[in-house]
């Protein structure tokens, strides 16, 4: 089966079906497991022995253009510096979350809106809202509620300045 096996049939080969004929073909086993690479390589293994080895000028073409290509065949001497300048690492500042956003009215105040033909009134708490009875944590989550899609609180009720 091996010996019949045309270029385009590796596309119907299951992986260990791959990697055996990789293992007959290069006589080694893969350490790939990449189906797409595995492919390629048995399709041209196949096509190289099919039609033979390159002919000289193919290879003397090939050799003249490795000659002229800049190719570095061992490692530098000296450690590469990046390009770029690696970010300096910033310090997190804490934020104090019981702060409340100056842009909320204060507690107790009711919030109006009329949103298709409906009025809408949300209690302001402290740090919560109340919108027909349900306690809410943010403006956001009372304006979803209402439109059924996500909203920015301060937007939906108008409180932004």
């Amino acid at each position: 089966m091996i010996a019949e096996l045309e270029p385009n049939d590796v596309y119907s080969l299951s992986s260990n079906e791959l990697r055996e004929h990789y293992y007959y073909l290069f006589g080694q086993p893969t350490k790939s497991g990449n189906l797409t690479y595995l492919r390629k390589r048995i399709a041209w293994r196949i096509q190289s022995l099919k039609e033979g080895p390159l002919s000289e000028r193919a290879r003397n073409c090939a050799a003249a253009i490795a000659n002229e290509a800049d190719i570095r065949t061992s490692p530098p001497k000296e450690p590469v510096t990046p390009h770029k300048p690696r970010p300096k690492k910033t310090e997190l500042k804490v934020v104090d979350q019981s702060a409340r956003d100056p842009r909320l009215p204060k507690k107790g105040v009711t919030l109006v809106r009329v949103f298709k033909g409906k009025t809408h009134e949300v209690l302001v708490q402290e740090n919560t809202f109340i919108y027909l009875g349900k306690t809410y944590k943010s403006l956001s989550a009372v304006a979803r509620e209402i439109t059924g899609i996500k909203w920015n609180g301060f937007k939906f009720f108008n409180l932004e300045k």
